[in-house]
């Protein structure tokens, strides 16, 4: 396993967020997290990424133990994410967005930066490079000298997905990336996360409520429900297990959305 949780456990004032969550991800997978809201999805990503600190267990990725580790040393170590609301940054171009996202992999420092030195200018060409590279590979390089927050709300999503591709992740976390794509866009970005997996070697743990595309996209299904674990399999499992349907609105209604 790539990624590797045991027993986690996470409580905020009291309130268990987390039960004993027991789950992974392995090399180059394309796995998604499901769950009705309040599931405590988005928490687990959190405590992944350093953003929250768990009261119990341990979250292992590539042999690190991530719980005692900030956010930017767990993105040093290969996990990039995008998150269920947009953050660009507002006054950037496009490029620069994802040219941020290299900041984690930089080695010029302050001084070289005021001084210009050949090793800075060298190393800003590159990142140049890279991010431009990473702009191609979801399909708007010609859209990179644009301010991010002006494109098309499908295409500001495309510019977190590159952005998160600049860190040269091992694993990217993708929370709710279809939210507000039209059903085009939706197919399209199954293509995207599939190139992602076969084209960059980048395992991808994906929220999501669309289970269409959870369905075509997801090679194996975790399901949380009020912060527990009910299910764990492939599409075809997950889709005919009954606490799973319970877990989505009720019996019939489940049926027809799963």
């Amino acid at each position: 396993m790539l990624l590797k949780l045991s027993d986690v456990q996470l409580r905020f004032a009291g309130n268990t967020v987390l039960h004993d969550v027991n789950f992974g991800v392995a090399e180059s997978a394309l796995t998604s997290l499901i769950g009705p809201n309040g599931a405590g999805k988005t928490s687990l990503f959190n405590c992944i990424t350093g953003f929250y600190k768990p009261q119990g267990g341990s979250v292992v990725f590539d042999g690190h133990e991530l719980l005692r580790l900030k956010p930017h040393r767990v993105t040093k170590l290969g996990i990039a994410r995008t998150f269920q609301n947009l953050r660009l940054f507002r006054e950037m171009t496009v490029l620069e967005n994802v040219m941020a996202g290299m900041h984690c992999r930089t080695h010029a420092g302050a001084f070289a930066a005021v001084f210009r030195t050949p090793g800075q200018r060298r190393e800003e060409a590159e990142i140049r490079a890279e991010a431009e590279d990473c702009l191609r590979f979801v399909g708007i390089l010609d859209e990179k000298d644009r301010i991010a927050t002006t494109l098309a709300y499908g295409h500001q999503r495309r510019v977190e997905i590159a952005r998160a591709l600049a860190t040269r992740p091992k694993l990217m976390l993708l929370d709710e990336p279809a939210a507000g794509l039209n059903s085009g866009e939706k197919d399209e970005l199954i293509g995207l996360i599939r190139r992602i997996r076969d084209e960059r070697g980048v395992a991808v743990l994906l929220i999501e409520h669309d289970m269409g595309l959870v369905m075509k996209v997801s090679e194996r299904i975790t399901v949380l429900d009020h912060g527990r674990l009910i299910a764990e399999g492939t599409a075809d499992e997950v889709r005919r297990d009954p606490k799973v349907i319970e877990a989505y609105l009720g019996q019939e209604e489940g049926e027809a959305a799963l």
